[in-house]
């Protein structure tokens, strides 16, 4: 018998550490929970999925203290309690590893785990308890390193030991293994297993179904802020599992990849960029050729040169030699980004919310904002014309499922996994003929990514030229002719996506094989001849 069956037959033995009844919560007109029940055990690994907007992250939030119900009742081992706030939380035994960290990078270590405890402890004391525990659950960590220094695994590494340090009962875990790579997630489950196993409840949410079959004991299901479904998933498959998310089959994506391949549409030569802060990463002479009919996947953990590879593409960087890029067969690596978008180019950044759209504007105006300066006649001398960019926001509304309280809102008001769904729509929409996008799918839930990566792979298929950059193995995969490594600011030369293995890629991740091997030769072609 393995581990983790040894953990499932002991979690269902165990006595409930916290049953939350009837959990309500209204903003204004706005139903987030609708009568929720959730029970956890000690030392169960316990999953909570749903689609974007579906309430999860509105149900932790009261857990954690972070937000008041509406109406409804929470018991702390049976006992009736209040969690005011995330203090109080942690008082009860509640930890908490946020999706996006929340670390100072000019800090060391022990600085930043000694601003979320009580104040008094030595920091030599403190160093010392660090080293200790991180050792115990397998997470070594160095109190003394810098922050910034330091990569995003090990960076993960101190959430869950700050945790950790206030020894929780329950271990609320948001999106764990998003920045990890394949080898970092298997010692992260090792861990898991563990504080289970020593009765820790772990309250994990993730869209990586095959990852929550893995280890988790239980699964409980939401959508449209109700529980609608329980199982052990274990015994589920990824598809089933969608299909107790979204109410119905998740379509399959299809890529239909001939091999044939048309013109380099995107040529990168020997690129090089600086880090444009202290806490950046240079590029370090990056070559790529992206042919029309392709999609190539650039792969790798978070804060390697992603941001930096899609600025100096997009044009949000410029390069010093205008013919070290090349879109559509014109040198632009002087050419800023409407000039990029005007030759045929779409943009869809990493972070939405305030970079692929502003927060404030409502869809329509979030729709002038990349579409004015593109042949969409959205600006007659100087008047933006309105009727023609809410038609847009409609058919967008439509084609890619946006779901929304009202017509026409405000961007910030519309769920993440929505929001993305019109971000990537709005440049979709326009039919571009080269398109670079980074983490097409963050935090969307599985019939949004579904939706997503099929239209990325259709609009290659009808000619245009595709870069994804993404932390998700998953969706490269499932998108990628090719497959190329970002690490340190070095890019690895593209291979055909069925010549990737995972332990490759892994390495290559974490800067173990040889990233930028080959970059001076000739690229591989798409058909990876």
């Amino acid at each position: 018998m393995d581990v983790h069956s040894q953990n499932v037959i002991g979690a269902k033995a165990r006595p409930e550490l916290i049953r939350a009844s009837g959990i309500t919560k209204r903003f204004g007109e706005i139903l987030a929970n609708d009568g929720v029940d959730l029970t956890i055990r000690e030392g169960e690994i316990h999953a909570l999925l749903g689609e974007n907007g579906a309430g999860k992250s509105t149900l932790v939030k009261i857990l954690y203290g972070a937000l008041e119900q509406t109406s409804g009742t929470i018991a702390w081992k049976g006992k009736e309690v209040s969690i005011s706030n995330p203090a109080a939380a942690r008082k009860l035994g509640i930890g908490m590893v946020f999706q996006h960290f929340s670390l100072f990078e000019a800090l060391t270590v022990v600085e930043n785990i000694a601003l979320a405890l009580p104040k008094g402890e030595k920091m030599a004391d403190l160093a010392e308890r660090i080293v200790e525990v991180s050792n115990r659950y397998g997470l070594p960590l160095d109190p003394k390193a810098l922050v910034a220094d330091l990569p995003v695994g090990i960076r993960q590494r101190i959430e869950i030991v700050r945790c950790l340090l206030q020894e929780p009962s329950l271990l609320i875990m948001d999106e764990p293994t998003s920045v990890l790579t394949p080898q970092e997630a298997d010692e992260l489950f090792k861990t898991l297993f563990r504080l289970a196993d020593e009765g820790c409840a772990i309250l994990y949410i993730s869209h990586r179904l095959e990852e929550v079959k893995r280890i988790c004991h239980h699964a409980t299901i939401m959508r449209h802020g109700r529980v609608v479904s329980e199982c052990d998933p274990t015994k589920e498959t990824p598809a089933t599992l969608a299909r107790m998310m979204v109410g119905e089959d998740v379509h399959a994506v299809k890529s239909d990849h001939t091999g044939a391949v048309g013109d380099v549409l995107i040529h990168l030569d020997n690129v090089s960029l600086e880090a444009d802060s202290t806490f950046g990463v240079a590029l370090k002479n990056i070559s790529l050729d992206v042919h029309a009919g392709e999609v190539v996947g650039i792969a790798g953990i978070a804060a390697n040169g992603q941001s930096e590879l899609f600025d100096v593409i997009s044009g949000e960087r410029l390069v010093h030699e205008n013919k070290s890029i090349q879109l559509l067969g014109s040198e632009a690596g002087r050419m800023k980004i409407n000039e990029r978008r005007r030759l045929g180019a779409a943009f869809v950044p990493e972070e939405r919310l305030g970079h692929g759209a502003v927060p404030g504007l409502v869809l329509s105006d979030n729709v002038v904002l990349t579409r004015h300066s593109t042949g969409d006649h959205l600006i007659k001398k100087t008047v933006v014309n309105k009727s023609g960019a809410e038609n847009m926001e409609k058919r967008i509304k439509v084609s890619y499922d946006v779901r929304m309280s009202h017509d026409n809102p405000e961007a910030r008001s519309l769920s993440g996994g929505n929001l993305q769904k019109f971000v990537v729509g709005r440049e979709l929409d326009r039919n571009p003929k080269v398109m670079v996008i980074n983490q097409p799918t963050w935090g969307v839930d599985a019939g949004a990514a579904a939706l997503i990566r099929q239209a990325l792979i259709n609009l290659a298929r009808n000619g245009a030229a595709i870069v994804v950059i993404s932390q998700d193995l998953d969706e490269i995969y499932e998108v990628a002719d090719r497959i190329a490594v970002l690490s340190r600011g070095e890019l690895s030369a593209p291979e055909p996506a069925q010549n990737m293995t995972r332990e490759r890629i892994g390495m290559l991740m974490a800067g173990m094989g040889e990233a930028n091997s080959n970059q001076q030769e000739v690229q591989h072609d798409a058909t990876g001849a």
